[in-house]
């Protein structure tokens, strides 16, 4: 009885080790490279400025030689291409990436398939989404940019209440929060700080006439050809565009994380797969940081003035619903365009 008693024990034990180590097991999913090679290339449809992801994609292609195809848009773009082809029935994409709200839609219509990265075994807890539908792999600090050539220093404006003064009326880019899903997902976001008030101050930005633009890498352009002196959009443009642009140092910054996931019917999913895994991995993410992106692997930032001083005063973004983002979407279109 002694012994059985015993046996008992060690099994009960080992059942649960066991069961301890399965999560940990679950997440690390091999990545069939070679069977990959042979799948020939990986389509990604993503929000990265083309010359943000060369590295990337040419890193990836040097080391496993399978091609990229890239197809870029702005996130709300991603979305509804990636959507449209997916209820067709005939989805073109093996990878999506884009910022966290348009994910989440399209992970609830079941476009994604599960998938943990090895190489993410590193990032934050934080950051580590439990379904494995979703993978973050970089964030999209924002702040104010401006013409360093037409601001002067006296006049560059250290907070977002700044930029009610007369000063920038008519001289201020953003994205149309009733078109673009990031940046009303933002002002949203903005009662983090002022509460109830918040809506008060979109209403002011709004009687600022700012040029409204289809998303945030054009607020960098129109900012470098002085089409407006200041505007709103991620820091990261100021590493990714030459001109003379430059960016605020806030107490805060409001950001979101972006995520890569794997296509659900994807024609080619062990490449798929490696290109996250890639992605996620310390040297894609010296690859992508290289072009200005701020990342999840630890110790690894942009070549940005005080990029370390940016991390540390993140303030992450909550996501509103569906249809909170439609009833937003709506009532910005009534704000910015009343008349």
């Amino acid at each position: 009885m002694i012994g059985l008693g015993k046996r008992l024990f060690h099994t009960l034990f080992a059942i649960a080790l066991l069961a301890l180590t399965l999560p940990v097991l679950a997440r690390a999913q091999a990545v069939k490279t070679e069977v990959a090679k042979k799948e020939g290339k990986v389509v990604v449809y993503g929000s990265v400025v083309p010359q943000a992801m060369d590295g990337l994609n040419k890193g990836f292609e040097k080391k496993y030689g399978i091609p990229v195809e890239y197809w870029r848009g702005d996130s709300t773009k991603v979305m509804d291409r990636a959507s449209t082809e997916w209820r067709a029935g005939r989805p073109g994409f093996d990878v999506v990436e884009g910022n966290r709200g348009v994910q989440f839609i399209m992970r609830k219509e079941g476009l994604f398939a599960k998938f943990f990265p090895p190489s993410t075994e590193k990032f934050p807890d934080q950051f580590k989404e439990k379904d494995g539908l979703i993978t973050p792999w970089r964030v999209l600090p924002i702040s104010i940019l401006y013409n360093t050539e037409l601001v002067k220093a006296a006049d560059i404006p250290k907070t977002f209440d700044d930029l009610l003064s007369p000063k920038w009326t008519k001289k201020l880019s953003m994205p149309d929060p009733s078109r673009h899903t990031t940046t009303a997902q933002f002002l949203w976001n903005l009662q983090k700080f002022r509460g109830e008030k918040w809506l008060d101050f979109v209403k002011a930005l709004a009687k600022q006439e700012p040029l409204l633009v289809e998303s945030l890498a054009p607020v960098t352009n129109a900012i470098i050809k002085g089409e407006a002196q200041v505007g709103i959009t991620y820091i990261k443009y100021v590493k990714q565009y030459k001109g003379p642009v430059s960016y605020v140092l806030m107490d805060k910054h409001l950001t979101d994380p972006n995520y890569m996931s794997l296509g659900g019917k994807a024609a080619h999913p062990n490449a798929g797969r490696l290109y996250i895994d890639y992605a996620c991995s310390a040297e894609g993410q010296k690859f992508i940081s290289g072009d200005g992106e701020f990342v999840l692997y630890p110790g690894i930032y942009p070549p940005i003035k005080d990029a370390e001083k940016v991390t540390s005063r993140m303030v992450f973004m909550d996501t509103p619903t569906g249809e909170e983002f439609k009833t937003l979407m709506s009532e910005f279109r009534d704000i910015f365009f009343a008349n």
